[in-house]
């Protein structure tokens, strides 16, 4: 359980949308830090194994997005996913998957993902290092609610899903304000 832990502090290096910039492609570099995301805020952070993959693609990340008004509704403020792929391939999924509410992290090296003991490997599916899959609840920087998927592996023979789903998600917060209420 990482309930407690503080994430560790790593920079993404993203791709900005710039116009300024001009041309097909008006994006600048941007720096972000773990500190620039998560203080000061209560969010989902959801952390998949690959943009453009079919779990990831059909269920968890539109399962977010559609969600958003729901998670806001219990005191959340923003909605981050998070893969071991670089800003490009983030910036083009997001796009091809129309988000408007859930923002995407790249972790293009791994780093994030490695210190929070998530890095395994996928090369049996001709992936490398990716991130295992799991979701969190983050307040100012600090894990609220950890759900992991089961068998934290290298070359895990499935891709589990259902844990970290965004009802299972929801359903903790919902429970959580319940017991805040009373």
């Amino acid at each position: 359980m990482k309930t407690g832990y503080r994430l560790p502090e790593v920079t993404f290096h993203t791709r900005v949308r710039d116009e300024s910039v001009g041309g097909p492609n008006p994006f600048r570099w941007e720096d972000l830090t773990t500190t620039s995301y998560f203080a000061g805020k209560r969010v989902v952070l959801f952390s998949l194994p690959g943009a453009f993959t079919p779990t990831c693609s059909t269920y968890q990340l539109p399962g977010f997005e559609n969600g958003f008004a729901d998670f806001a509704a219990l005191g959340i403020d923003e909605i981050y996913c998070m893969s071991v792929n670089d800003s490009f391939v983030m910036n083009k999924w997001a796009e091809s998957q129309g988000l408007s509410n859930v923002k995407v992290i790249p972790d293009g090296s791994g780093e994030f993902t490695r210190r929070m003991g998530m890095l395994v490997r996928k090369d049996n599916l001709g992936f490398g290092l990716r991130s295992w899959r799991y979701a969190a609840v983050v307040n100012d920087g600090v894990i609220e609610a950890w759900f992991e998927e089961p068998g934290l592996c290298d070359n895990h023979g499935e891709d589990p899903y259902g844990v970290s789903s965004p009802e299972t998600v929801l359903a903790w917060l919902r429970d959580a304000a319940k017991v805040e209420a009373a």
